[in-house]
């Protein structure tokens, strides 16, 4: 073989190495968040199939089901193509030094980067060539075996207090619910532990998953429940509190809405979902002003205080709205989210979903 030829097959397998390397490193050790080309071919890919399986159900509990694998089946597919590349660039690394065969060259790269020892290097460039398959392999599966738990640690933690909402916003949750109840147990002027509890749920969120971007996509135990309807109907209730209600403003939950919307902001960007960064207080949302009438009737009716003033309390209520409308409506369209009143109910007819069964409509 010639020697540029040599040289250029060399040069082939080391850059497929690297290139795994690189995005095993960016994915699983660099903390903070990083789009990698190879992570996100992959991600695309097996969730086309998702999208195209899922489209075969007819209702939203048939898609959640679907859906729920895409996750974590995708999580494991990732290392199995990462480990089919290195395979790859090892056999062409092989071949440049001597390995005429493309039999041989796989037999012998596969026998290395899995530890199986079954081909014996020839000489030492091939042994030494043979260690950096066996130390590469083994980082990679260790790196990712290393992952998994905490990933889940991550999830539970971000589950259990989404799972708790369920107590004061119902299921699937919505920020009336949420505001009538707290009503009713007299707790509309208490609610600042519940907006400072969420304020670091939200900041741990923004961290988690931008450097762990696959819990995004991790759907939670119950089907009626999302960690993205979850914190619209916080940062509506929040906004509702502030502008609607007719109780002290609190700068808690003020601050919680910050923290929120800077959160799903970050992870917009994360996923090249675009939004305005400086909005208008007065810039339209997706929510009509006839849907917050609607709103403060039902809350009026349910023994809710509101404002005089239902005029300016809608421009104060849009003007914190227009912070995390679109992120928050993006988010919930790309995860495919359960049905919840002014969160995912607003994606559903630009994505064109399988609609939501009737029942779930009427207990939300």
């Amino acid at each position: 073989m010639d020697v540029v030829v040599k040289v250029a097959w060399f040069a082939a397998g080391v850059g497929l190495v690297g290139v795994v390397l690189d995005a095993a490193v960016r994915s699983l050790v660099l903390p903070r968040g990083s789009v990698v080309t190879l992570t996100r071919i992959i991600w695309l890919s097996t969730r086309r199939v998702f999208n195209v399986l899922a489209g075969l159900s007819k209702t939203y509990e048939g898609r959640d089901r679907v859906m729920a694998l895409y996750a974590p089946l995708t999580l494991l597919v990732q290392p199995a193509v990462w480990l089919a590349i290195v395979l790859t660039g090892f056999m062409m690394m092989f071949h440049a030094l001597g390995v005429s065969s493309w039999h041989s060259a796989f037999s012998e790269s596969g026998s290395s980067l899995l530890t199986l020892g079954f081909v014996h290097p020839r000489d030492l460039p091939t042994t030494f060539l043979a260690f950096a398959a066996a130390g590469i392999g083994l980082g990679v599966l260790a790196l990712f075996i290393a992952y998994l738990p905490n990933i889940y640690n991550v999830f539970s933690r971000r589950e259990l207090l989404v799972a708790q909402l369920s107590a004061r916003a119902g299921t699937p949750p919505s920020a009336f619910d949420f505001l009538i109840r707290v009503s009713v147990i007299d707790e509309l002027e208490e609610l600042d532990p519940v907006w400072r509890q969420w304020q670091d749920w939200f900041a741990e969120i923004e961290e988690t998953h931008t450097s762990q971007a696959s819990l995004i996509f991790f759907r939670s135990p119950h089907s009626d429940r999302s960690w993205i309807t979850a914190a619209g109907v916080l940062l509506d209730s929040a906004s509702l509190a502030n502008s609607t209600i007719d109780i002290h403003w609190s700068p808690y939950a003020a601050l919680c809405v910050r923290a929120g919307y800077s959160a799903l902001r970050t992870i917009a960007d994360f996923l090249g979902i675009s939004y305005n960064a400086d909005p208008q207080q007065t810039d339209p949302t997706s929510i009509a002003r006839e849907e917050f009438d609607d709103a403060c009737r039902r809350l009026s009716e349910a023994g809710v205080p509101l404002k005089s003033d239902l005029d300016q309390a809608w421009i104060d209520f849009n003007g914190w709205r227009v912070n995390y409308d679109a992120v928050l409506v993006g988010i919930a369209g790309l995860t495919m989210a359960p049905y919840a009143f002014w969160v995912s109910d607003r994606s559903l007819s630009r994505l064109r979903l399988p609609p939501i069964s009737p029942r779930r409509r009427r207990r939300a």
